[in-house]
């Protein structure tokens, strides 16, 4: 069902989204191809070098890092028309998107480095990424690197997944940056065991209380003593043992949930 929501998502996202390279910001080592109208000698292709500018006939070099390709445009248009052609018509297309790179790690399908082609949001690279693991969890941690000074400690941003993928909250599909590092952690687990339908392990989810848990595995057997419910916890490498839970108790990640038989005392 999650996958069904997110190819849902997805589908209506691209829909909304500009064409690619419309806001791009162009940086070392992208490759851009620039034409003048009527001026075929003055039509190349160039890669972005490392201090930001590509060479050009007539033009030489000229400083495109950290511009547009409108921008660029607009750049080479003034500089032409300054000394050289009259009226000049010029197109700058992004033939290869290669200085912005994110790397994503965790609960996708393939995890790795991945270069940003144009504005990409995060569902757009998980789905780069071969989408979520059965075990991804519902956090997703990215750091973000502040400006360009390498020494600033990250920012942390945290994303929803359940918010995201199974509520359609479209406010949690940021859109990924340059160096950005994004991990999806594992989902942890919660037991239900002894006197319900279907005990087993499950998938852990926030705000979860030991009556959802019940009714997640099927709800109480006929044999369950259902007012002498009790939690085995791990806490500080330690096993304790909760008795006589209320039904509204909060459920921790690894809690096994023990349902006895009613001919039990």
């Amino acid at each position: 069902m999650i996958k069904n929501i997110l190819l849902s998502l997805l589908f209506l996202l691209q829909l909304a989204e500009p064409a690619v390279g419309q806001d791009y910001i162009v940086g070392e080592n992208d490759v851009l191809k620039v034409t003048v109208y009527n001026h075929n000698d003055l039509t190349t292709t160039v890669r972005v070098s490392g201090d930001g500018t590509i060479n050009l006939p007539l033009l030489n070099k000229v400083k495109v890092a950290g511009l547009t390709s409108t921008q660029i445009s607009d750049k080479i248009t003034a500089r032409l028309a300054g000394s050289y052609i009259v009226n000049p018509q010029v197109n700058v297309f992004i033939e290869d998107f290669r200085s912005k790179k994110v790397v994503i790690l965790g609960q996708v399908n393939k995890p790795g480095l991945y270069e940003l082609q144009g504005r990409t949001t995060f569902l757009e690279l998980i789905s780069k990424a071969g989408g979520l693991t059965k075990e991804a969890g519902d956090k997703t941690i990215i750091k973000r690197k502040q400006g360009a000074n390498a020494s600033k400690e990250p920012s942390i941003l945290t994303i929803d997944m359940n918010q995201l993928i199974e509520e359609g909250e479209t406010s949690q599909n940021i859109e990924t940056l340059d160096g950005d590092n994004i991990y999806i952690a594992k989902a942890g687990v919660f037991y239900v065991s002894g006197e319900v339908k279907k005990p087993n392990a499950y998938k852990f989810e926030e705000n979860l209380t030991v009556i959802k848990a019940i009714t997640r595995a099927g709800g109480f057997s006929d044999d369950a003593k259902e007012g002498s419910v009790s939690i085995i916890r791990q806490s500080n490498g330690r096993e304790l043992v909760l008795e006589k839970i209320e039904m509204n108790e909060p459920v921790l990640q690894e809690d096994i949930i023990l349902v006895p038989y009613r001919g039990w005392r």
